[in-house]
């Protein structure tokens, strides 16, 4: 299952977000009463293509590609050395595969920033930082542990050398991600889940005028960090997502439509954190049920076979491959196969993003 960790300053409308995400209800100030627990719910993945097969086939059960999103409380500087809650609670998205940053640009009076002023850049480097810390004490803690005992054993001693690199780079502020390490000493670190060697997308809060402007404080400089560092940036307002959540379907789309938006920001967030971690969905469709299932790009046909049922992938025989486009444009499965689009595809063949799949097997 896809984990995304959502995190942040305090205040900063992240749990509004987390919530919009996942269709919950979750207290958005209680991270300011000093809770440490960690929100954790599922999120779909927004898809027209399964849309128009559900519309196509009316099935009883549509299911769509889903996220597990997992909100944790609010950062502040100083929160590695104790201040604040602390950091604690960072061990708990370490096995996150992709990190959410959302950071403050709204404006309101009524809810002070935890610095005492909008800087968006400035947040997005204390962030970073806390997380950067947050590595350092993890390696710090196992030199120590692989130090402290009776004897070190051959692979923690190469173990400890690389702990060791790490950490050097790490207390220059350089990131695991951008460390040069070779495959066997990631291979090394493979289960350490460093916060810095995560992708991360950053997302923007903004509120009704700024959205409405697009610009905000320092969008230049935020915009310059993203370039410079590969990094999926998404602007969007949790206060008019709230607003356009709660608005019935004709009048949702009015309100997008005044605000220049084509889709609501939620459903970018939640499809960019899809893509940006190299998935892609293939489908089966039916009267009982159509289903978008989740697989990394590169999969092939029995692979995917598996991901369906075990028995699929132990007794594959073949894949009857229909490509979506095929089906969207042709609007009936007859009509493709009567045209020749649908084909048979051995064990070997790569999964491509939209096709449909019916599995023949054998068991």
């Amino acid at each position: 299952m896809l984990t995304c960790g959502i995190v942040g300053l305090p205040v900063i409308g992240k749990t509004t977000i987390f919530n919009l995400l996942t269709g919950t209800e979750t207290e958005t100030s209680q991270y300011l009463t000093g809770k440490t627990s960690i929100n954790m719910a599922m999120a779909k993945v927004p898809d027209p293509r399964v849309d128009f097969l559900s519309r196509l086939y009316r099935p009883k059960k549509t299911t769509y590609a889903q996220i597990r999103f997992s909100d944790v409380p609010g950062l502040i500087r100083g929160a590695s050395e104790g201040k604040g809650v602390g950091n604690r609670f960072l061990d708990g998205i370490r096995d996150a595969d992709l990190l959410v940053h959302v950071v403050r640009a709204f404006r309101n009076d009524e809810i002070p920033h935890v610095d005492g002023s909008i800087d968006p850049m400035r947040d997005i480097e204390t962030v970073s930082l806390e997380l950067l810390l947050a590595d350092i004490d993890l390696v710090e803690k196992r030199i120590t542990r692989i130090q402290s005992g009776k004897k070190i054993k051959k692979e923690q001693a190469a173990e400890l050398e690389v702990l060791r690199k790490c950490l050097a780079a790490l207390e220059n502020e350089v990131s695991m991600h951008k460390m040069e390490l070779s495959g066997k000493e990631r291979k090394l670190l493979e289960n350490y889940n460093f916060l810095t060697d995560k992708p991360v997308i950053l997302v923007i809060n903004l509120d009704e005028e700024q959205l409405r402007a697009g610009d905000y404080p320092g969008r230049e400089r935020v915009q310059e960090f993203c370039r410079a560092r590969g990094i999926k940036l998404l602007e969007i307002s949790g206060q008019i997502e709230m607003e356009i959540s709660q608005l019935p379907g004709a009048d949702r789309k009015e309100f997008m439509e005044d605000l220049s938006l084509k889709q609501p920001g939620i459903d970018r967030l939640a499809r960019a954190a899809y893509d940006t971690l190299g998935l892609i969905s293939f489908f089966t469709v039916g009267e009982d049920e159509v289903k978008a299932w989740t697989i990394p790009a590169g999969t092939n046909a029995r692979s995917a076979a598996g991901k369906i049922h075990s028995d699929m992938e132990r007794g594959f025989i073949r894949a009857e491959v229909v490509a979506y486009r095929d089906l969207h444009e042709l609007g009936d499965m007859h009509r493709v196969k009567e045209k020749g689009l649908a084909r048979l595809e051995g064990k070997d063949y790569i999964i491509q993003d939209g096709d449909i799949l019916n599995i023949r097997f054998n068991v």
